[in-house]
């Protein structure tokens, strides 16, 4: 959970001082709900990333599920395509309520993602 906090607050670092934050619809809808949260993108693993706009060059701080990083499970594949899907993608969820929660349980050590071809829901352990 600390590295999710971590997330949360690079994003309001690299909001303050790039202008605001990335549209959360990953640019189709530009100019609409611009607002602070999280990615969670499910590509060559999963992780959350911040929506704070960077400066020219400056990478986004990416923090890994423990089961799907790459660079750590050689199996990651296999849990990606299980809990998230076999497909890329990226669900947007708002720093307001993440902010929320994670002031209620400062002793939480994980964030939980759980996925419906609806829906997902984050809740903290």
């Amino acid at each position: 959970m600390v590295d999710a906090r971590a997330v949360v607050a690079r994003g309001r670092t690299d909001a303050a001082a790039n202008g605001g934050f990335r549209n959360p619809h990953h640019g189709l809808f530009p100019d609409k709900d611009e607002r602070h949260g999280l990615w969670v993108v499910g590509d060559e693993g999963v992780y959350v990333l911040s929506n704070g706009k960077l400066a020219e060059g400056q990478r986004a701080l990416a923090v890994y599920a423990e089961e799907c990083d790459p660079k750590t499970n050689p199996d990651c594949w296999h849990y990606k395509r299980r809990y998230f899907g076999g497909d890329d993608g990226i669900v947007f969820s708002a720093g307001e309520s993440l902010e929320a929660m994670l002031s209620t349980s400062p002793g939480a050590t994980h964030l939980r993602a759980e996925f419906t071809s609806e829906t997902m829901v984050i809740t903290r352990s």
